[in-house]
């Protein structure tokens, strides 16, 4: 699949700033057009982002667990599974991971250093009449780049450098993404990480309100912020009521 190249198409659109640039680039997470199939399991497949360099994601064993292990250099895109309206609505998620060294600078509370070893992420329906003109506006432009709409809420469970466990991260250009750190710092590297969390009471802890249906389910390592490299490894991702 031929990338767009985001900044390229934004300098088109007149009034457009840079802040809103960035803020649109946050946006487009998880509603990108998918790549070809190429190595598609049980339903997940690769997203590209547009204008970022693409991470390489295989199916590997990892310590005894079959896991899908994401290299990232200088990149950023998701593997991604579309959820089933039969599933639309759970209490739970459960995922682990294996990370084997941080992103030096990472951090996500900061927009230019805003990557992650490792995250799940979880993308909900909602009520778009109630966004603000602003985010309409970037949603609006989101669609028309990527033939698809953003997630009307965005949680990610993210794994940070040195940010508290537990923190909500409301995201720097966008508001409609929020991260809960689940792991941070180094003291638990090198071994598998297993979570189990209530997505109800997450989500309703980040945006202050229940959750709309699940829409997809995601994994990402990114380093396209910080041009640095990164490895994790992710066990499956359930859910269930």
């Amino acid at each position: 699949m031929k990338s767009v190249n985001l900044f390229g198409s934004l300098s088109l659109a007149p009034g457009l700033t840079r802040r809103s640039a960035l803020a649109l680039g946050a946006a487009l997470t998880g509603c990108a057009t998918p790549a070809p199939p190429a190595k598609e399991a049980e339903g997940w497949q690769e997203v590209p982002l547009p204008g970022k360099r693409r991470n390489q994601y295989r199916r590997v064993q990892k310590e005894g667990r079959v896991a899908w292990e994401a290299q990232s250099e200088r990149a950023a895109s998701l593997w991604r599974r579309p959820v089933a309206e039969t599933e639309a609505h759970p209490t739970w998620v459960s995922f682990s991971w294996w990370v084997d060294r941080l992103l030096p600078a990472s951090d996500v509370r900061e927009s230019d250093r805003e990557d992650a070893v490792a995250r799940v992420i979880l993308g909900f329906d909602g009520d778009r009449d109630r966004l603000s003109a602003r985010n309409r506006g970037l949603f609006d432009l989101a669609e028309l780049l990527t033939g698809e709409a953003p997630p009307f809420a965005t949680l990610m469970y993210v794994w940070d450098r040195e940010a508290p466990l537990d923190s909500v991260v409301v995201n720097g250009r966008s508001d409609r993404i929020r991260k809960i750190v689940v792991d941070s710092g180094s003291a638990q590297l090198g071994r598998w990480r297993d979570h189990r969390r209530d997505v109800v009471t997450d989500f309703e802890r980040a945006y202050g309100e229940a959750p709309g249906p699940l829409r997809f389910v995601a994994v990402m390592s990114d380093s396209d912020n910080t041009q640095g490299r990164v490895r994790a490894w992710y066990g499956p991702v359930r859910w269930g009521v």
